[in-house]
């Protein structure tokens, strides 16, 4: 019988099953591609991360995980409705695929099949028929994209494998057909069923009952399931599935087949155990981060978080941090504790439970059993581990025990790119930070009881300055008794509109006899209060702040923001999901475009409130989302080469609009309301500048 409710231990198995998405991932990665006698030439057996010897970092962005985490957005964003459409996933892909930068490979049409897949429907043709076979090829209708894809689907449907497939089936219809969509729903099948089943012949069964018994899939399946009844050896059951169903066979980029065939054998012949699978499935090359990835998906989900156990450290070196570069560009420095929570809602959601706000919504919460949410030490030398009690209002925190010798500690977590990932090789790393001057911030903590000495604990930020260094600002202090809590507040200060690169704590305290202080949580609200513009000093990482969805955004012109966009409309984005009430202003000189705006509330490409003076002799005040809408329209006649300043307000479901200080609009929106997001410039067809955006709490009025 199908699961209707969630089980006990839902929230830490999805967390569990992101953790091993993304730690698979980021095992397969520096060799994906490579064949398994290449593999084993250079490296050997896979028993373990190998980044180091092949010269790449080890936190990197890649499709494999954006995708997964990104798309699955489409439920919430559709409001968790469980008959969600294929169509209207494509227009999540619209929405937060920035094109020729985010997520995707962008290949080429008829190459790549998600780059083919998004120009379809970019072109208006909506899914199913946007990754259909018949407009596309069978070759490129059946690679591997939409199985790489699936594990969300999975994770918000625990214990039913039914639920999940169709999920699966409609969210890999996007950009897939044939094969490729059958091979996506029998591991969402088996993924969700792993919730509350554990035996891997029966999950597999389970995957087998909901595509076809004669597809290629299921025929490969049960070929596997032969050799390993037969043959012990995964080496030898690896060749047999290189002569039946291997690249040779299966052609394209990265087809399918073979991929999933090298996850199932992993599977068995790993008995589900996490270091042997994870050593069978990437060594056995290919698509190895792909493959990689699901099954440790599907390892996490099944075997837990204590699956990660092992006298290898696993978790330590990735701290759960992730990266989603799309166009919510405040979501894409993150960590897997916080998008764990995230799935665990919507699949809450679905059964018609409210949502799980950790430390009544704590950013920072170390809830989840294990997570340190990217914290680690900045300066000085200290030991994290996250640990149970020394909350005031959850289970858990996070240990700081500073090593002896130690007179400050620093510790911190990224709240944008950190400088070794400014250059990331591959997928490019498109963010917004996620704190900013203006808000305030608040960390609750405790000093052991056993602590021979008071701790003064200090709040502290760094910041990229114009030449693109970091800046430390240290906020201010408490003093921590033994055995005492305590809470400390800081407005984040003014820095001349520089991103804010990370957030953390300055530990002083008595060095000879360390003690341990308890970070409860830490969390920041308010909307921000700082001005945009290019620095004087000639640095970039100001500029990577923001999210170019345009055609044109170069560092060379004489404006801070000179916009360009050859066809239909760009948007340069910046900003978080959590703004909620706020004002932004600014100052454009239209030299050619169709039009030109200002948008508030901007949750991607498609999703907005917009201010957008038309060379039409028109202003208009409209809603974008699943189409344009006109709030409000008004004349107003416009010249080339004159400036205009803009302002749009937000508060409630109230949107004010204002040109040179004149107020034009004062909308009350009162259906489907956008509650929350960033900024965008806006530029239709032409060229426009800009050289300074203000954003500050909302005006009361």
């Amino acid at each position: 019988m199908a699961q209707t409710s969630l089980p006990a231990d839902y929230a830490d198995r999805v967390y569990s099953g992101a953790l091993g998405k993304s730690l698979g991932v980021y095992l397969g990665r520096p060799f994906e591609g490579w064949s398994y006698e290449r593999i084993m030439a250079q490296l050997g057996e896979i028993d373990y991360y190998v980044h180091e010897k092949v010269g790449v970092p080890l936190l990197v962005t890649d499709d494999d995980i954006a995708g997964t985490f990104t798309f699955l957005r489409a439920l919430p964003d559709y409001g968790n409705d469980v008959g969600i459409t294929p169509a209207q996933i494509g227009q999540t892909w619209l929405n937060y695929i920035v094109e020729n930068r985010a997520i995707l490979w962008w290949g080429g049409l008829g190459n790549s099949t998600e780059h083919t897949a998004f120009l379809r429907l970019k072109r208006g043709i909506e899914a199913p028929r946007s990754g259909a076979m018949e407009l596309n090829g069978q070759i490129v209708a059946e690679q591997i994209g939409a199985q790489i894809f699936i594990d969300g689907w999975a994770m918000v449907a625990p214990g039913r494998p039914e639920l999940a497939a169709e999920l699966a089936r409609r969210a890999g219809t996007v950009s897939h057909d044939g094969e490729a969509v059958y091979a996506a729903q029998a591991l969402a099948a088996m993924e969700a069923q792993a919730f509350v089943e554990s035996d891997i012949d029966l999950l597999l069964d389970t995957g087998l009952s909901v595509i076809p018994a004669d597809c290629i899939i299921a025929t490969m399946v049960r070929d596997i399931r032969g050799w390993h009844a037969s043959e012990p050896d995964w080496r030898k059951a690896r060749e047999l599935l290189a002569a039946k169903y291997g690249y040779d066979v299966y052609g394209g980029n990265c087809h399918v087949i073979p991929n999933h065939g090298l996850i199932v054998l992993a599977l068995l012949y790993g008995a589900g155990e996490w270091d042997r699978s994870m050593m069978i499935v990437n060594t056995c090359g290919w698509d190895t981060d792909c493959n990689s990835g699901n099954l440790g998906c599907l390892l996490g989900i099944r075997n837990g978080l204590s699956g990660f156990d092992s006298d290898r450290d696993w978790r330590g070196p990735v701290a759960d941090r992730i990266y989603l570069p799309t166009a919510d560009g405040g979501r894409s420095i993150t960590d897997i504790a916080t998008e764990a929570v995230h799935i665990a809602n919507v699949g809450r959601a679905l059964v018609g439970e409210p949502p799980s706000r950790p430390k009544d919504g704590a950013r920072f919460h170390f809830e989840l059993p294990g997570s340190v949410q990217g914290f680690h030490v900045e300066r000085g030398s200290a030991d994290l581990e996250n640990v149970e009690g020394h909350s005031s209002d959850g289970d858990r925190s996070l240990a700081i025990r500073p090593s002896s010798g130690s007179a400050a500690v620093e510790v911190s977590t990224p709240t944008f790119i950190p400088p070794e990932a400014a250059n990331m090789p591959g997928y490019q790393l498109l963010a917004s930070p996620t704190l900013y001057s203006g808000q305030r911030v608040r960390a609750v903590l405790s000093a052991d009881a056993g602590n021979e000495h008071d701790t003064v604990c200090r709040l502290t930020i760094r910041h990229y300055d114009g030449n693109d260094e970091l800046v430390a600002i240290d906020g201010p202090a408490m003093t921590l008794r033994p055995g005492a809590v305590g809470e400390v507040t800081w407005s984040v200060p003014d820095t001349a509109g520089q991103p804010i690169q990370s957030v953390g704590l300055v530990l002083e305290g008595g060095a000879s006899t360390p003690g341990a202080i308890y970070l409860d949580q830490v969390s920041w609200q308010g909307a921000p209060d700082v001005t945009l513009t290019r620095p004087a000093d000639g640095g970039t990482m100001w500029r990577r702040a923001w999210v170019d969805g345009l055609d044109q955004f170069s560092p060379r012109w004489p404006e801070a923001y000179r916009l360009i966009q050859n066809d239909g409309r760009g948007l340069l984005l910046h900003g978080t999901g959590e703004w909620r009430d706020y004002q932004v202003t600014a100052t454009f000189t239209p030299h050619m475009a169709e039009a030109f705006g200002l948008a508030a509330r901007v949750q991607g490409l498609r999703r907005y409130y917009a201010l957008v003076v038309r060379n039409t002799g028109r202003v208009e005040l409209i809603k974008s989302l699943d189409g344009e809408r006109v709030l409000a329209e008004s004349s107003l006649d416009w010249e080339l080469g004159r400036s205009y300043t803009l302002t749009v307000q937000v508060h409630g479901s109230r949107v004010q609009a204002s040109v040179d200080g004149q107020s034009l609009f004062d909308v009350e929106d009162a259906q489907r309301p956008l509650d929350g997001g960033g900024i965008a410039l806006i530029c239709d067809e032409g060229r426009v500048g800009c050289d300074y955006v203000r954003a500050q709490p909302a005006a009361q009025r």
